[in-house]
C-alpha cells in the first residue's frame, strides 16, 4: 500500500482521544449552567420587586453572589471548550489555529475576570 493517499498517510495512527474529554465537560458545564440558571431563575422570581435596590441587595447576600459568580465562571469555560472543538474542526492552519485559540482564550478569561469584577464590586458594596 502506499503513502500516498489521504487514508494511507493516517492508517495507523489512531486518534488523539481528546474528544470524549471535552464532550464530557460540554455535558457537564451544560448541567451546571441549567442547575445555576433555575436557581438564579426560582431566586429571583420570589423577590418582592424588582427595583435597583432590591436587585443590588438581592445580589450582594452571600448565597446568590456566589451562585452568580460559579454561573458566570461555568458559561465561559463552556463556551470556551465549544469554540476550541469548533476552531481545531475548521481552523487548518497551524498558526491561525494557536492564534485563534489564543485570542479565544483571552477573550474567555478577560469576560470572566471583568464578570467575576462586576459581581464582586455588587457583594462588597462598592456599588452606590
Amino acid at each position: 500500500m502506499s503513502d500516498g493517499t489521504p487514508i494511507g498517510r493516517v492508517r495507523g495512527l489512531g486518534s488523539a482521544h481528546e474528544g470524549p474529554h471535552h464532550w464530557l465537560q460540554q455535558r457537564f458545564t451544560a448541567i451546571g449552567n441549567l442547575v445555576l440558571v433555575l436557581f438564579l431563575a426560582v431566586s429571583i422570581a420570589l423577590l418582592p420587586s424588582y427595583d435597583y435596590t432590591t436587585m443590588s441587595g438581592w445580589a450582594s447576600q452571600t448565597l446568590p453572589a456566589t451562585a452568580l459568580a460559579l454561573i458566570c465562571i461555568n458559561t465561559f469555560w463552556h463556551a470556551r471548550i465549544g469554540l476550541q472543538v469548533l476552531i481545531e474542526d475548521y481552523v487548518h492552519t497551524p498558526g491561525n489555529k494557536f492564534a485563534c485559540i489564543a485570542l479565544l482564550n483571552l477573550a474567555a478569561i478577560g469576560g470572566a475576570v471583568f464578570g467575576l469584577v462586576s459581581i464582586a464590586r455588587i457583594a462588597f458594596g462598592g456599588i452606590s
